[in-house]
């Protein structure tokens, strides 16, 4: 009787090559640290670009956005606050205009007191820490019933690593106040006394327009004193600032609201809105002609058909990333740092209870054009500010955040094999999450109060992680 044949034996791995090897420890030594210590990932990138803004905006003339800010507040009283125009010697900037509403002015007045080493290091410290505020409430959004240890080291992780990104860091390097904002409308949008979210956001659009947009939210949740109270205070802000500076505002509100090019070069790659995309293509400004019509109007749709289908299916982070991408896609300008709201996408597609392809496509995408600072390579190709002919290549690279955006409305509309609310309840959106929300914390068990104040609005679809 043969002896029945022995099954080979299997020899050692091969051995890494020595060159890879402590390479490879490194970043196994890399990544235990940052799940062990996520608060010292954080506080390391956040001094490391604290000093790489700060000290640079106190040796030269930096944080060009803070200087206006600071430079023209005192004009408001003066009756010249649109006529003031900020030159930095030394540079190649234009005289850079006060472009937001008289109520902004009001705000920063305390700017121009103090002198300006601690006041740039304060700014960016407070716009840092608006980072962090974005980061968690978008992650409570998108995972309310995520552990509390968990939560917060995603927070610090997901901050640390966001940081580096182009709106990010453009929006700290030129002092901008798009982190504070975006922090306040999202922190004000989870509140659920219908006053403190209303008023949050309100007071957010008086400093500057664009987040008057998220009263489309508000509706979209059927969130209706909310959105009054968004109207009340807004309008409270336009009153303030009229009443503080009569001349001021009437030349915003009847002369420089509605003078796109008084803001800046329409046709610059730093403009991402549609219109500073479809100029740069045409090779002149677009304004509001046909051509801008037919981009706009589908990307209104696309993106009204997201916040629709976002709110039945209790998504609110994806309700919320929707109306935010509207605005900065509609909008006349939107400059490269005006898309902070980048963030959120991110965080939405990394953590989407669905993974498809279309997902992956839109979270690769936006992760090069953030982290590859696209805009700022395209901006050193670009001969002149002003100029809008440019060879196709660089037009079509110029589309960069608009195109990221419209792929991530598409992938916030109902992909197959995921189920959409039933019925009215999960359309209501209110601020305890609906009808749907009720439904979905009775199969899932039911949730603490101070969770769901936390939240302030409907759970995240199940098979979330």
């Amino acid at each position: 009787m043969r002896p029945a044949p022995r099954a080979p034996v299997a020899g050692p791995p091969p051995a890494a090559s020595p060159d890879a090897r402590p390479a490879r420890r490194r970043i196994e030594r890399a990544r235990r640290l940052a799940a062990r210590r996520p608060g010292t990932v954080l506080l390391a990138a956040a001094a490391a670009m604290l000093l790489l803004t700060w000290i640079p905006a106190c040796l030269q003339p930096g944080m060009v956005d803070l200087r206006v800010y600071r430079s023209a507040a005192p004009h408001l009283l003066g009756g010249d606050l649109y006529a003031f125009r900020l030159t930095l010697p030394g540079t190649d900037l234009f005289p850079l205009p006060f472009t937001y509403p008289p109520f902004a002015a009001l705000l920063f007045l305390p700017l121009s007191r103090g002198p300006w080493p601690p006041v740039s290091a304060a700014w960016t410290a407070a716009s840092i820490a608006a980072l962090c505020v974005l980061v968690h409430c978008c992650l409570r959004m998108a995972d309310p019933d995520a552990p509390a240890a968990r939560h917060r080291r995603r927070v610090l992780l997901w901050s640390a690593a966001l940081l580096w990104t182009e709106p990010v860091a453009g929006t700290l390097a030129l002092g901008q106040i798009n982190l504070l904002l975006a922090a306040g409308v999202a922190y004000a949008v989870g509140r659920r006394s219908a006053a403190a979210a209303g008023a949050g956001v309100g007071l957010a659009a008086g400093v500057k327009l664009v987040p008057a947009v998220t009263g489309v939210y508000f509706l979209a949740q059927r969130r209706w004193a909310a959105a009054c109270w968004t109207a009340a205070a807004g309008a409270a802000t336009v009153a303030a600032g009229w009443w503080a500076a009569p001349g001021a505002a009437a030349d915003f509100w009847l002369h420089a609201v509605g003078d796109a090019g008084r803001v800046g070069p329409v046709g610059s790659v730093l403009n991402q809105s549609l219109r500073g995309a479809l100029s740069r293509t045409l090779g002149h400004d677009a304004g509001w002609s046909a051509a801008w019509w037919a981009c706009a109007v589908p990307a209104v749709l696309l993106a009204l058909a997201a916040v629709v289908r976002t709110v039945r299916r209790a998504d609110p982070l994806g309700a919320l990333l929707a109306v935010q991408l509207l605005g900065l896609l509609v909008s006349p300008i939107s400059w490269f740092h005006h898309w902070v709201w980048a963030v959120a996408a991110v965080l939405w597609l990394a953590h989407a209870p669905h993974r498809t392809r279309g997902r992956t496509a839109a979270l690769t995408a936006w992760s090069l054009a953030l982290g590859g600072h696209l805009v700022h390579w395209l901006g050193m190709a670009q001969p002149d500010i002003w100029q809008f002919g440019r060879p196709w290549y660089l037009a079509a690279l110029g589309w960069g955040y608009p195109a990221c955006a419209a792929l991530t409305l598409v992938t916030l509309l109902p992909v197959a094999g995921e189920h959409a609310g039933s019925g009215p309840g999960g359309a209501s959106g209110s601020a305890s999450g609906g009808a749907e929300g009720r439904g979905r914390r009775g199969r899932r068990g039911r949730r603490s109060p101070e969770r769901v104040s936390a939240v302030g609005t409907g759970p995240r679809p199940d098979g979330a992680t």
